[in-house]
C-alpha cells in the first residue's frame, strides 16, 4: 500500500484512489453517528485532510490488519477528537479534496433504505458497494475498449448467477452468438470481474489471505 508512504506523486495518487474508494462509506458512517449533513461533510473532508497533513496512513501496520479496519478506527478517534470543538473544519484542506463528491453525498444518503444498521455495518455495506461499483466500471471500460459495449450490457445481469436456458438462448440470439459461445463469454467475464475485485482490494491489504478475507467480508456485508 503506497498511500501515505511519502510525499511523492505516486503516494498522492494512491491516496487519491483511497479517497475515491472510502469517502462515501466514511460519510455514511459519520451521518449515522448523528451528525447533520453540513457537519458530516465538514468532518469527512477534515478527516481526509488530517490523513494527508499528518501522514497518518504511513503509521498503519499492514501486518496487523486490513486498511479498512484501520481506517474505521482512525475515523472513530477523529470524531472523538472533534467532538469538543466549537466549529467545523474548513473544507478543502490538504492536497486532495473531495468537496465536489460531498455535494452529492446527502442526496445519496437520503436514498438509503430505512434500516437499523449500526454505523459500522453501514460503513462496511457502503464500502462493499463502492468496491463492486469500481470493479464493474472498469469491466465496462474494458468491454467498451474491445468494441463490445453491447455484450457487457446484455451479459452483466448474468454476472453472479446462471441464466435460465431460455433466457440464455434469447441473450445469445440478441448478440448473434450461439448459446455455447455465450457460456464461454460469461465464463471469461466472470473471471475478469473476480480479478478486478481482487485488484481493488489488494491495494488495501498486505497478503493474499487478507484479500480472500476481505472478499468474504464484502459479500457478507452486501447480504446484511
Amino acid at each position: 500500500m503506497t498511500a501515505g508512504a511519502d510525499g511523492s506523486p505516486q503516494s498522492r495518487g494512491a491516496m487519491a484512489e483511497l479517497c475515491a474508494l472510502y469517502w462515501y462509506p466514511l460519510y455514511s458512517f459519520i451521518r449515522r453517528n448523528g451528525h447533520d449533513p453540513d457537519r458530516a461533510q465538514d468532518l469527512t473532508q477534515g478527516f481526509f485532510s488530517r490523513l494527508l497533513e499528518r501522514n497518518i496512513v504511513h503509521t498503519a501496520d499492514r501486518q496487523r490488519g486490513r486498511f479498512r479496519a484501520y481506517l474505521l478506527g482512525a475515523v472513530q478517534h477523529f470524531l472523538a477528537d472533534e467532538r469538543d470543538r466549537e466549529h467545523a473544519l474548513k473544507r478543502g484542506g490538504g492536497h486532495i479534496t473531495i468537496s465536489r463528491e460531498l455535494e452529492t453525498a446527502e442526496q445519496r444518503y437520503c436514498l438509503e433504505p430505512v434500516h437499523d444498521l449500526t454505523p459500522e455495518r453501514l460503513f462496511d455495506r457502503k464500502w462493499a458497494a463502492t468496491v463492486i461499483g469500481l470493479a464493474m466500471a472498469e469491466l465496462r471500460r474494458r468491454f467498451e475498449a474491445d468494441g463490445k459495449a453491447e455484450h457487457f450490457e446484455r451479459m452483466k445481469r448474468f454476472l453472479v448467477s446462471d441464466p435460465a436456458e431460455a433466457t440464455q438462448a434469447q441473450a445469445a440470439a440478441e448478440l448473434g452468438m450461439t448459446p455455447g459461445a455465450l457460456r464461454v463469454g460469461l465464463h471469461r467475464m466472470r473471471r475478469r470481474y473476480r480479478e478486478l475485485l481482487r485488484q481493488q482490494i489488494a491495494e488495501t491489504v498486505s497478503t493474499p489471505n487478507q484479500v480472500d478475507e476481505e472478499i468474504r467480508d464484502l459479500f457478507a456485508a452486501m447480504r446484511q
